[in-house]
Order: structure tokens, then C-alpha cells, then sequence
């Protein structure tokens, strides 16, 4: 039977309105099961992962977390998220009756090879990369109680030795990469560069720059990654990316720590009892007659020897030292204006009295999207460095008596404790002096960025322009309470002003397979340096302190500015560069640079420009079909590179002949004359070194096993070396290109994820060095310099010394091998067999710098729980150990309880007869090698739901320790110190190795 139209209507419309209600239905039972989910993305590190992919699986539904890794998405209980990053293993979560799901990503090291890594002048693909580029943990940047980046680095990268001589605080450590590859010219370490201007030869230091605004850093090693620094990349290279601004609502940051600093080891003096033990055993030693009844050397010891009163000299100098840092920073934008700002407040309080540093900085970044083809943006920084105070003296306080006096009657430090003893004056009495030292650093960068379509697309020109302005002002007054009776007063004021202008051509295409990446450069630099300085002593009072400087009865220039009180220099560098990048099929890769500079502290009779090319190549194995199938190994790539990179680090001037000023008296008055000064080489060009580098980059087992293994042979010619001139020319050397150094070694970096459980986490770095250090020429006669202490064949620092045996012993004849020795003097190996002991037969023993360096990082997860635990070592290093000579103070001076003496009765082979006055200038060198728990981080990510009502976007709370313990064979402070003796270098700024602990948080607002 037919329906009517109207019946036909009906249907359709009942049909219509029927699926409408089960859809209805079926949405609402659905969304009945939904629930929102919120969370926090962070990697194995514990650092937040903005822009990671959170994906409801089978469903086009999806988010991305923000700038503190946070995301907010809605699924049922029976969905399956997928979160996803560059660079880390995908991991997938059920969500079930689960409202918050925090979620730590691993690093994959397969996905790392598409991460984006700055090379210099731009940036590269890790998988493209055919250099030796090391990029610094992120960990390593953040958590950790360091006041110059360079402190986290120190043992965590292999290639890159970081010594920390001095624990002074806002003392920078010195860096070398891949060994020492020049004698005197150019040891100040790599070459830094933040955010593509250079910071090294600006005036500025790592110290100017705030650790928390670091984003991301590289280290560029081999010459095919330094050659495009050309001039600049002889000593490796630095790169400094600073945070940037991103897209999204504004996120408030607070980074801080606080925590207490101690002396790590105690080189304690020797107590009161074995003190005046020592001063008996000296006096029968010597045959000398005691003077006074009391077992003390001076008269003003007497009275507190029969009161039995003592001071602990090192505790009166030292204090409980204190450390924190404050960072605020705010960032955000659009997707065309993206801002990034930060301040930051460090204070550190040292152990040693008067001993301190305080930092202030200000960072902000901006960059905009102008229209579809133009972006700008600029960077302003800002740091204030604060050196101020008078200080004690350590090295005075272990020396004293524990029978001396630290205050007159009247309250005042007592000059010399231990009357009438004027060897040592109280070490407190620095304390007492006024001290100005301060740096500011005021940078600008900018930069713009054209970039050009239709027939021209993958062509951009971008313009950077950097200038620096770092005024200096170091001042300081001593007067009658610190033993100057009539005043001493100096002023330093210095100011250096520098530019960098970059005219950088990129031009980036595909063809296919085919890729070409092309870098052109012009770049121009120059910096005006200018210092003034000026002294006066006879001042009536000491209440104008060094403000006044003129009303002093006798005022000069400074005697480094030669008497003069003012010097300037310009230094100036101009540079071209191209660099070519050719990838196929990404699996064979080209890169091929020249740089040419021409730089101002040349000669005249030389060409001042120095041409520095490379080649590099790679190729990714594990993209050929015939890898497909070997499954263990998921990555391996093969790099090869070769190349030479320039150095021209010589003073300003110094190719220059000249006299300087002096005074001499002529027919009863003064008059001024000149002397020889500085003998100039006008042929003088430039040191250089060529490098060829190997290396594996590897990933085993699904990436549970990754790596790098690399091979290095440099060869550096024409030195820049100082040499010794008879006196007779009437100048005492001059610089010339003369000499050969070799640097061979190996370099292993391991990432291991040992167990990866869905709650617990174990992983672990290793890192592994070894560099064989060689000098291959000096002069071209083939002989050694023992003055110096250079060898042909040998490292560049070697102990040359006499061989020690023992120590002479009673009954034993000396009279035929070292005639005149006696009991209790050290005994020395006849090492050229001709019976006596002369400076024959001092022999090679040992390097300075380590044979080997490693590190070893453990991190342990357990949900959000996460320890971390560094070991770093040191291996292979010999150092003279200053603590051992005391000569003729022996009698005189306190000295380390850790270091006995002979006598006949204990008849010692290790330490030497308190008579013993070291005649031959022995420097008592011993095992300097060590193994340091460097520092150990304990830090907890709380969950997101834990903060959302306190409107809190992320929230990690952490305890960090440093310089926790040290494993070493060496009697002293520190085998990493390198501490001055009374009389030579820098002694009043002997520091001990400190341990820093403290309790940090990192917050984020919504």
C-alpha cells in the first residue's frame, strides 16, 4: 500500500527527530564519563617542558602544555593520553579515575636528532651537525649554588677541564678545551659568545652574566665547529643562549636559594701543646739555647704561655659563610611580540672575614614579528659586580703563634701579636682598611632579520649590533690601625667600550634530497680600553680615607701605568666568513668554512690578515637500508673533520718598540729620562692551530644506551712565545712565532637509562677525557728551556725537580753523595749516576694539568621524587705543595698538624729535620689527583592539583649540596687550590675549598 505524501513526511520526520534523541542520549551518558584532566610535563631532570604534544588517542582532541609545562584537557575514563616531545620518548598514560596525571618524559636520544642546536652564527639539526658540538645539560644549569656558570660545568662536560684555583668568592675558575695548545700567548680560555655577541673581548667576564637566565649552552670543541670564529676559536668556543619570550598569557617566575657555606677541609695548625713541642724540637735541632723559661719563641708570648691563654687564630679569622640568589623574571606575548625579563640579587658571604660578593642584574629580551618578513627584537642587560671590604689573611692566621694577642688594651687589633716578632702582622688587620672594588657591565644587542620570498625564498639578511660599556672603580686606603703609619691611598678608575656589528647572509633551501644551508659573514669589532690610576702616602689623619687623594705629601701614578697614572689602548677586528652545509637524503653530510680576519695588534711588517678554512664530514649509518634491521642500534652516525683556527692574543702595542719614563738625579735636582721597556716585533703574525677530529655518535638497545666517542690531533705552530734576551740588548725578552705544541686525546659521553619504570627511575652520565699534552719545538735547535721549564717531547707544565728518596738517618754517611747533609735533610736520587747530587740530576716526575678527567651523574626518580648525585675526578696531576717549605720560619711559624718532622727517635722518610733550610730549592712535589662528590640535588615536582587552588602553575622545592667530599692523597686546603707563599703572588687572597649547602625553589604563577 502506498504512503501519501504526507505519511512519507512523517516518517522521515520521526526518523529524523529518533536519531536526534540517541545522539542526544548517547552525548550525554558520554559526557557523564568525562572528566577533566590537568597535569605537569617535566623531563628527567625535573625541569619543566613547555610545548609538549598531549594528544586523546584515536581522537583528533588534543593540547600542548604551556611555559611551565602544565596542560588542561577533557577525556573519558576509558581514553588513553600520548604525550609527546622532540627529543624524549613518547609516553602514553590510561586515565581512568585519575583527575591529575603528571607525567616525566625520558630523553631519546633518536628524537634528539632533530633538536635544534646552536652552532655559531645560526643553528643546526643534531643530526646534521658534522662538528664536535657538546651541549650542557640543562640540569646542570639550574639547581645548583653557583655564582659563574663555569662552577656546573666543572667535570660534567668531557673535553673541557675547569679548574676552580680559588674559592674567593666572584673568583671566575679557568677554563681549557682540549688541552693547552699555546705557551704564553692567549691562555685566558674559550672564546665566549651570549647571544651571538662576543662577551670575551668586550671587557666582560661569565661572572656578568646570571645563571638562571641561561637557556641553553654549547660548547664548540673541534676546528670545523671553531673555524667560524676563525681568530677567536683557537681555545674552543662558548655559546650562550639566553631564555626568550613565548607565546601565551604572562608567566611569573621565581627562582631562589639560600644556605650556609663552611670550609670544607681544615688544614688545621698544630695545637698549643705540639706547637711548643715543635719550638723545643727546633731550638735541639739547631744547637740553639732556649731564651726564656717558657717554651716560646718572643717575649710578648710569655705572659699568655703561664696564663695558659691561646688563640685559635684560624677560627678568629674565619666565620660561618652564607649564600643565596633571588631571580624574578616575567614572560609572554603574542605570537608576533614575545618579551623575556628577569632581575636578579646574588649575595655571597665568604669564610674567610671581610671575604664577599654581591651581584645585581637586570636582563630583558624582546623580539617581534614586524610584518610576514621582517622580525627585530633587542636584548638589555644590566649586572653590577660588588667586590668590596677589607680582608683577613688566612695564610697569616695558620702561621701564628697560639701564645699571641689579637687586641691591644684599648680594643684595637694588635700589629704584631707576637712582640718583638715582625715577621707577621696580626692577620686581622685588613679588616681595618677601607676597599672599593666594583665592575658594571651595560650591553645592548639588537638585531633584524629580513626575509625574502618568490624567487629569492630561503634567502634572510639579519644585522646584529652589540655594544658594551664596563666602567671599573677599584679604591682602597690603609692607614695607622693597619700598620701604615703615615696612610697609603690608591685610586683605579678604568672604563672599556666596545662594539660588534654582524652583516650575516643566510640562504636555506631543499631540492628534493637535497638540502644546502649557506652562512655568509662580515663583522667588525673594536674596543677602547682606558684606565687611570694614582697613590699617595703622608696623610695628617686617617679620616678622608682615599677620597682625597691630593692632600697626601707625596702622590703618583700607579708604577704599572709606568709612574704616569693614565693609560689607553684600541684593539680592532674584521672578519669575513662563508660556510656551506649540504645534506642528501639526510644520510651524507658536507660542511666546508673559511674565515678571514685582520686584526689590529699586528705589526707593520706582516700581513695582519689570517686565513682559517675547514672541511667536516658525516654520515648517518643508521638511515641506510641495511640498518633497518639491526634493531640494537637505533642511531650511528660517523663525523670527520679538519681544519685551523687562528690565535692573535697578544697585549695591544706589544709588536711596537718603546721606552718608558724614569727619574734620575742630575747636578742636585730630579730629572726624567728614558730606559728600554719593551722590544717590538713588527713580523709578528699569527699563531696557528690545525685539528683533525673523529667521532661516533651511537644510540643501543631502544636508546637505553647513548653516547659519543671522539678523536682529536691538533698541531699548533708559530707560537706567540715570550723569549729570554741576554741583558746585554738592554731589554729582557721579546715575543716572536717560534715553537710547536701537540694535543692528542679521546673523549667518551655515555647516557645510560638503567632501569625505566613506571615509578621508578634510575639513569646515569659518564663522562671521560684524556688529553696527552706534547711540545714538539721551541727555538729550532731542537734544546730545552729549563729555565722555564719546557721540554721538547715532554707537556707544557712538568715538575722538573730533584728525585726524593728518604730523609737522611742517623749512622748513614751523606759525605760522598751530598756532602755537608745531614741527619734529618731530605735525601735525593743520583739520577745520572756520577755520585753527587747536582742539578744534573733533576728529572721529569709528573704533569701539572690531569692526565684524565671523568665525571659520573646518577639520577634516581621515584614518582616525583628525584635525587641526583655527581662525581667528578681528576687524575694524573702532580703539584708542588707549598705547605711542605717553610725553610727558616720553621722555628718561627706555626704549621699544619698534618705535617710532621724528623727527628732521631721517629727517624721519618717522608718529612724532613726542622733544621732543614731546603738549599737546593726543592719543590716538595706530590699526588695532586682527587675524586669529589661535587654536588648531590635532592628535589620534589609537586603534583598540579596539589597547586591549583593556590593559583600556582608549577612549584619544585630542592635541597642541593657542593664540594661535599674529597678523596685525594694530597696534604693541604685543597688539591684544586692553587695558594701563593708569603712573599710571592697574590698570598692575602689564600681561600679554602668551600661546601655550600642549600634549600632552593623554582615557582611559577598562572
Amino acid at each position: 500500500m502506498k504512503k501519501t505524501f504526507t505519511e512519507k513526511i512523517n516518517y522521515r520526520l520521526s526518523t529524523v527527530l529518533l536519531c536526534l534523541l540517541l545522539a542526544i542520549v548517547i552525548n550525554t551518558a558520554s559526557a557523564q564519563n568525562d572528566v577533566t584532566i590537568r597535569g605537569h610535563v617535566t623531563d628527567s631532570k625535573g625541569l619543566q617542558l613547555p610545548g609538549v604534544s598531549v594528544k586523546l588517542i584515536g581522537t583528533a582532541q588534543g593540547t600542548v602544555t604551556d611555559v611551565t609545562g602544565s596542560y588542561k584537557i577533557t577525556a573519558s575514563k576509558t581514553s588513553r593520553l600520548q604525550f609527546s616531545f622532540i627529543g624524549y620518548v613518547t609516553k602514553t598514560e590510561e586515565v581512568g579515575n585519575r583527575a591529575q596525571i603528571d607525567v616525566v618524559l625520558a630523553d631519546d636520544v633518536s628524537k634528539a636528532l632533530n633538536e635544534v642546536v646552536v652552532v655559531g652564527y645560526g643553528t643546526q639539526k643534531r643530526s646534521d651537525i658534522t662538528g664536535s658540538v657538546t651541549t650542557v645539560p640543562k640540569a646542570r644549569l639550574e639547581q645548583l649554588p653557583v655564582t659563574n656558570v663555569m662552577q656546573a660545568v666543572e667535570g660534567a662536560v668531557a673535553g673541557i677541564t675547569v679548574s676552580t684555583t680559588s674559592m674567593v668568592p666572584g673568583r671566575q675558575p679557568s677554563v681549557t678545551v682540549r688541552g693547552q695548545n699555546s705557551i704564553t700567548a692567549g691562555t685566558q680560555g674559550p672564546f665566549i659568545v651570549v647571544d651571538g655577541i662576543p662577551l670575551t673581548k668586550s671587557g666582560g667576564s661569565l661572572n656578568d652574566i646570571n645563571p638562571q637566565d641561561i637557556a641553553s649552552m654549547e660548547i664548540l670543541k673541534d676546528a670545523s665547529a671553531t673555524a667560524i670564529y676563525g681568530a677567536n676559536g683557537s681555545q674552543g668556543v662558548i655559546l650562550i643562549t639566553t631564555k626568550r619570550g613565548t607565546s601565551g598569557k604572562p608567566v611569573i617566575r621565581y627562582s631562589g636559594y639560600a644556605g650556609y657555606e663552611n670550609i670544607s677541609h681544615l688544614l688545621t695548625p698544630r695545637d698549643p701543646a705540639s706547637f711548643t713541642q715543635k719550638f723545643l724540637d727546633y731550638e735541639s735541632q739547631n744547637k740553639l739555647t732556649q731564651q726564656f723559661p717558657e717554651p716560646v719563641y718572643n717575649n710578648g708570648e710569655r705572659a699568655n704561655y703561664a696564663a695558659g691563654r691561646t688563640v685559635d687564630w684560624v677560627k678568629e679569622t674565619t666565620q660561618q659563610g652564607f649564600q643565596q640568589d633571588h631571580n624574578l623574571s616575567i614572560s609572554g606575548g603574542s605570537p608576533d611580540v614575545k618579551y623575556f625579563i628577569s632581575g636578579d640579587y646574588l649575595k655571597e658571604k665568604g669564610v674567610v672575614k671581610g671575604y664577599q660578593y654581591n651581584r645585581a642584574s637586570f636582563r630583558s629580551n624582546l623580539d617581534i614579528n614586524v610584518t610576514s618578513f621582517l622580525t627585530m627584537g633587542a636584548n638589555v642587560y644590566f649586572a653590577n659586580n660588588n667586590y668590596d671590604g677589607g680582608r683577613a689573611n688566612l695564610l697569616y692566621a695558620t702561621a701564628m703563634s697560639p701564645y699571641g694577642s689579637v687586641y691591644n688594651p684599648d680594643g684595637t687589633y694588635m700589629i704584631y701579636p707576637q712582640l718583638a716578632e715582625q715577621l707577621y702582622t696580626n692577620p686581622l688587620l685588613g679588616l681595618t682598611t677601607d676597599q672599593v672594588n666594583r665592575s658594571v657591565n651595560v650591553s645592548g644587542n639588537g638585531y633584524a632579520q629580513i626575509k625574502f620570498g618568490g624567487a629569492l625564498q630561503g634567502l634572510s639578511y639579519r644585522l646584529n649590533a652589540g655594544y658594551t660599556y664596563l666602567p671599573t672603580r677599584i679604591d682602597s686606603y690603609s692607614g695607622r690601625l693597619a700598620n701604615t703609619p703615615l696612610g697609603a691611598a690608591t685610586a683605579t678608575a678604568s672604563e672599556t667600550n666596545s662594539y660588534t656589528l654582524d652583516n650575516l647572509l643566510y640562504y636555506d633551501r631543499e631540492f628534493g634530497k637535497h638540502h644546502i644551508s649557506f652562512t655568509g659573514l662580515y663583522s667588525a669589532m673594536q674596543r677602547r680600553y682606558f684606565i687611570s690610576g694614582f697613590q699617595g702616602t703622608g696623610y695628617i689623619n686617617d679620616a678622608l680615607s682615599f677620597n682625597d687623594i691630593g692632600v697626601g705629601s707625596t702622590i703618583s701614578g700607579l708604577p704599572e701605568f709606568s709612574g704616569n697614572g693614565t693609560y689607553s689602548d684600541r684593539y680592532a677586528l674584521e672578519s669575513q666568513m662563508a660556510r656551506l652545509n649540504y645534506t642528501y637524503n639526510s644520510k651524507y653530510l658536507l660542511t666546508l668554512t673559511v674565515r678571514r680576519d685582520g686584526s689590529s695588534v699586528f705589526g707593520g711588517n706582516t700581513d695582519k690578515h689570517g686565513w682559517f678554512p675547514s672541511v667536516a664530514l658525516g654520515w648517518n649509518i643508521s638511515n641506510e637500508d641495511f640498518m633497518k634491521n639491526l634493531k640494537a642500534m637505533n642511531t650511528l652516525k660517523l663525523r670527520a673533520s679538519y681544519g685551523r683556527t687562528g690565535n692573535e692574543a697578544i697585549g695591544v702595542y706589544s709588536t711596537i718598540t718603546s721606552d718608558g719614563t724614569v727619574r734620575f738625579p742630575f747636578n742636585g735636582t730630579s730629572n726624567v729620562g728614558v730606559q728600554a721597556s719593551n722590544l717590538g716585533n713588527g713580523n709578528l703574525h699569527w699563531e696557528t692551530t690545525t685539528q683533525a677530529n673523529i667521532a661516533a655518535d651511537f644510540g643501543l638497545f631502544n636508546s637505553r644506551i647513548n653516547g659519543t666517542l671522539e678523536y682529536y690531533d691538533s698541531r699548533t705552530s708559530g707560537l706567540l712565545l715570550s723569549r729570554t734576551l741576554p741583558a746585554i740588548t738592554g731589554y729582557g725578552k721579546i715575543t716572536d712565532n717560534i715553537g710547536k705544541v701537540a694535543n692528542k686525546g679521546v673523549e667518551l659521553t655515555l647516557n645510560t637509562r638503567n632501569v625505566d619504570g613506571r615509578a621508578f627511575k634510575w639513569e646515569s652520565t659518564v663522562v671521560f677525557a684524556v688529553n696527552k699534552n706534547k711540545l714538539i719545538d721551541l727555538y729550532g735547535d731542537g734544546k730545552d728551556d729549563v729555565a722555564n721549564g719546557w721540554f721538547i717531547g715532554q707537556p707544557i707544565k712538568v715538575i722538573y725537580d730533584y728525585k726524593m728518596q728518604g730523609v737522611w738517618q742517623t749512622g748513614e754517611d751523606a759525605s760522598k753523595q751530598d756532602p755537608g747533609a745531614k741527619p734529618g735533610d731530605l735525601k735525593f736520587a743520583d739520577t745520572n749516576g756520577d755520585g753527587k747530587i747536582t742539578a744534573d740530576d733533576r728529572v721529569i716526575q709528573g704533569q701539572r694539568s690531569p692526565k684524565w678527567t671523568g665525571g659520573l651523574t646518577n639520577t634516581f626518580h621515584y614518582k616525583n621524587l628525584s635525587l641526583n648525585v655527581f662525581i667528578q675526578t681528576a687524575q694524573g696531576i702532580l703539584k708542588n705543595d707549598a705547605d711542605f717549605n717553610y725553610a727558616d720560619e720553621s722555628g718561627r711559624r706555626n704549621t699544619p698538624a698534618a705535617i710532621g718532622y724528623w727527628t732521631p727517635t721517629n727517624g721519618s722518610q717522608e718529612f724532613q729535620a726542622l733544621s732543614y733550610t731546603n738549599p737546593r730549592g726543592y719543590g716538595y712535589p706530590r699526588d695532586a689527583s682527587y675524586t669529589r662528590i661535587k654536588d648531590v640535588t635532592l628535589s620534589y615536582v609537586f603534583p598540579a592539583h596539589m597547586l591549583e587552588k593556590a593559583k600556582i602553575a608549577g612549584l619544585t622545592l630542592y635541597l642541593s649540596g657542593r664540594n661535599l667530599h674529597t678523596f685525594t692523597k694530597w696534604i693541604g686546603w685543597d688539591p684544586e687550590d692553587d695558594y701563593s707563599t708569603r712573599g710571592s703572588g697574590d698570598f692575602v687572597n689564600n681561600y679554602p675549598q668551600t661546601r655550600t649547602i642549600v634549600l632552593g625553589a623554582n615557582i611559577s604563577l598562572k
